[in-house]
């Protein structure tokens, strides 16, 4: 056994992110680029380090190559520890035959060996796919004061929108008394972040009886929540009031990045007291040629800028020709915009080339999406909601 852990952490990033497209058709979600210089998977690895959570096992399966990779050894987020760190849990063969995690409940279910390791008191369950800044360690401090079994994060929603989520409705002191999933008419508007604090031992006992269950979805959401509130076990719900943004969409995905560039930023990346780690590669200062012209714009160090930027985020090394415009527009590391092309409202990814004269997305309409390393032909036309990924 490791050194004993008060709480270890548990990331789920092995999602499909099966809405986002052909942004997800090589990569995990939560390696998808944001915001110039980070991947999705930034902010729950630097809220645990920055909440002082040094155990963090990261739970994949679905296209995990460059997830893995850019994860390391941890050292961007001070997860290179002795005694400690972060591990990556791919699905492994047990006896005869390996399996795939079939909910998230049983993912974690599948590592009850690494987390009894350290012994947790705790542990905090996490999902790879939300931008947000938050302590978790105050959330562990209400957690213990109210010797909980099971805390919820929630954060309130519009009432329009609280249908799309799972509901925790709460009593006195924010004691859950009731989980609905997606409700139709939602009793109130207190969305579940998918961010769990559990004590642990309570929780073995119910991933025990979970994986027994031939019928169980194996889901926190659907199976061990409502299993607990049924035996009547110490849940509560706490309120988290900063920006948080699910991504799980190529609209929520566009939006985040659009967020940026509102000041004040909803979400503080400059921020020294709390701030975002991530392995962003070493590049020279951005370059804005002569007559270049970029406004209201995120950019990167790396980008060569010779036409017009408006409104839009430009990751690292990406290229702007002469005569092209990029406007309310995501360009991922290394794509090039060649001369004369237009993207408006678009997203396009990684080492994605956009021909000369080529134009990419509409005014009005779903965002457009070019995908990784695809080289649209000069005059290419991609409308309003198309992806395009050959």
């Amino acid at each position: 056994m490791l050194k004993k852990k008060q709480c270890i952490a548990m990331l789920l990033a092995g999602g499909q992110g099966s809405r986002l497209g052909i942004l997800t058709a090589n990569m995990a979600k939560p390696a998808i680029p944001y915001g110039g210089k980070y991947r999705i998977i930034d902010f729950p690895l630097s809220n645990c380090t920055n909440s002082g959570i040094d155990v963090v096992g990261v739970l994949t399966q679905y296209q995990p190559l460059e997830l893995n990779a850019y994860i390391g050894s941890g050292s961007p987020w001070d997860l290179d520890l002795a005694h400690g760190g972060v591990y990556v849990l791919p699905p492994y063969v047990k006896g005869k035959q390996g399996l795939w995690y079939s909910g998230t409940a049983n993912a974690i279910y599948q590592n009850t060996a690494f987390i009894e390791q350290f012994n947790p008191d705790y542990v905090l369950i996490l999902s790879g796919d939300h931008i947000y800044k938050m302590d978790y360690n105050a959330m562990l401090a209400c957690h213990i004061e109210r010797d909980a079994d099971a805390t919820i994060a929630v954060r309130e929603v519009p009432w329009e929108e609280a249908s799309r989520f799972g509901i925790m409705n709460t009593g006195t002191d924010n004691v859950v008394v009731e989980f609905e999933e997606k409700p139709k008419k939602p009793k109130n508007n207190k969305a579940s972040m998918g961010v769990y604090i559990f004590t642990w031992n309570k929780l073995r006992k119910y991933l025990d009886e979970d994986a027994a269950d031939a019928g169980s979805s194996n889901d926190f959401g659907k199976n061990i929540i409502p299993n607990m509130l049924r035996d009547k076990q110490r849940l509560f719900a706490y309120d988290f009031e900063g920006y948080w943004k699910d991504v799980g969409t190529i609209e929520s995905l566009w939006e985040a990045n659009m967020d940026l560039l509102n000041m004040p930023m909803p979400i503080d990346l400059y921020d020294k007291k709390w701030r975002i780690y991530g392995r962003n590669p070493g590049e020279a200062p951005h370059y804005m040629a002569p007559g270049a012209v970029a406004k209201s714009s995120l950019i990167t160090e790396g980008c060569e800028v010779y036409g017009r930027v408006m409104h839009s985020v430009l990751f690292a090394g990406v290229t702007v020709m002469e005569g092209a415009s990029v406007v309310d527009s995501v360009v991922m590391p290394g794509a090039v915009i060649e001369r004369g092309a237009q993207v408006l409202r678009a997203i396009v990814a990684e080492g994605a080339v956009i021909g000369a004269g080529a134009n990419v997305g509409e005014a009005t309409g779903d965002i457009a999406v070019v995908g990784q390393n695809v080289k649209l032909p000069a005059g290419t036309l991609v409308r309003a909601g198309e992806q395009r990924e050959d």
